[in-house]
């Protein structure tokens, strides 16, 4: 004859982070993010941060992946 004796329960504490600590995170993301974006979908050469064509053919095919024209 067996007895099962069950496993007392625990309580597992979710930790919580304060807004204060994760807003300057959030902001470094959110501007990396939109950097990102523009290089995808605004550097042609007509408002190019850098000279010349370099960027453009980095993320070309990016472009035609997301839909966006660049011809």
């Amino acid at each position: 004859m067996s007895q099962s004796t069950a496993a007392p329960v625990s309580e597992v504490a979710i930790p919580t982070i304060p807004l204060r600590e994760l807003a300057p995170w959030a902001l470094f993301f959110g501007l990396l993010g939109l950097v990102v974006i523009f290089f995808v979908t605004t550097d042609q050469g007509a408002v190019s941060l850098p000279a010349g064509t370099a960027v453009h053919e980095w993320v070309h095919d990016g472009r035609h992946l997301l839909g966006f024209p660049c011809h």
